[in-house]
């Protein structure tokens, strides 16, 4: 994702000031975070209610408030390899759970077999507690484990020889202070509750929940092109954030378009949504195709001819 995409996706909000997309110095790499800055710090918080948990490009992006940035909370990330294969995340948590508060970890696995690698990241608040879990874990047998675990601090992308397999581990400062919640994001539109079985549905109902997204796994990207869908009927007011909101559950969604008058700047009464899976942008038209938004049916249908992203 470039940082144009990402202003782009940001300044559906508010006036964005800044943004930047951070970047492997050597490679030009992302790393897979950045930071927006907002004019009207209201914005910023509308951003985080609307935009976390929003999946994009088969990734579920989290937004929150930068953390000021300080020598206590750098180099907290921890690399642990030699645990065993059957040792979850939650396992993982739990370990080094005594040691401080863990903002972040994950566990590696091999892409073809879905198995473990054993090898493990843990990012805690504060550099102290990183060290108190090397002098406590390093060298010890976890339970069920037959060898010891190696405990050390993480390199970064730029100062590892195969940075290549860091790169997308090394966690980024701006995670907030307090823990992010285990178990599934759920997309902040959930306060939009609707059943796609029911196209009358009005929005805001309190009796009907948001679908998941079926299709998820199906399909491949097309060599970076996207499905087009082409959406009618919507409000003057309508911004690009509510055509985020509406499809994001569906699916990867790549980019969103509200059409506006050059001089009024209203809606037009129609944009685009380019979505990377064509069974997700199937599931999305079949259920968002009569859905009343608001006092408005929207019609939901793919553009005539697939459009690049």
């Amino acid at each position: 994702m470039t940082q144009e995409e990402i202003r782009a996706l940001f300044s559906s909000i508010g006036e964005v000031e800044s943004c930047k997309l951070i970047r492997d110095k050597p490679t030009g790499q992302s790393l897979g975070y950045g930071f927006v800055n907002y004019k009207n710090p209201a914005d910023a918080e509308k951003a985080i209610n609307t935009l976390n948990g929003l999946r994009l490009q088969n990734k579920l992006i989290k937004v929150s408030l930068a953390r000021p940035s300080c020598e206590s909370i750098k180099g907290a990330n921890l690399y642990i390899s030699g645990l065993p294969k059957s040792l979850t995340q939650l396992d993982l948590e739990k370990l080094f759970s005594d040691c401080g508060n863990i903002i972040t970890s994950r566990i590696l696995y091999d892409q073809n077999t879905g198995l473990s690698k054993g090898v493990g990241f843990i990012r805690f608040d504060q550099r102290v507690e990183a060290e108190r879990a090397i002098q406590k874990l390093n060298g010890t047998i976890p339970e069920g484990a037959t060898e010891p675990i190696t405990v050390k601090f993480a390199n970064s992308p730029s100062s590892n020889k195969n940075g290549a397999a860091l790169t997308p581990l090394t966690l980024a400062p701006y995670l907030p202070q307090t823990r992010r919640l285990l178990g599934p994001i759920h997309h902040p539109s959930s306060r939009f509750r609707y059943s796609p079985l029911d196209p009358g549905s009005i929005l805001g109902t309190t009796n009907t929940i948001i679908p998941t997204a079926t299709a998820a796994a199906a399909g491949s990207a097309l060599n970076g092109a996207g499905w087009c869908i082409f959406v009618y009927n919507l409000a003057p007011e309508t911004e690009d954030s509510t055509l985020w909101q509406l499809f994001g559950p569906f699916g990867a969604v790549q980019n969103v378009k509200v059409i506006r008058d050059f001089q009024t700047q209203k809606c037009k009464g129609f944009g685009f949504v380019t979505m990377t899976n064509y069974d997700e942008a199937l599931v999305a038209i079949q259920s968002l195709n009569g859905f009343a938004l608001g006092n408005r049916v929207l019609q939901v249908s793919f553009k005539t001819n697939k459009c690049k992203s």
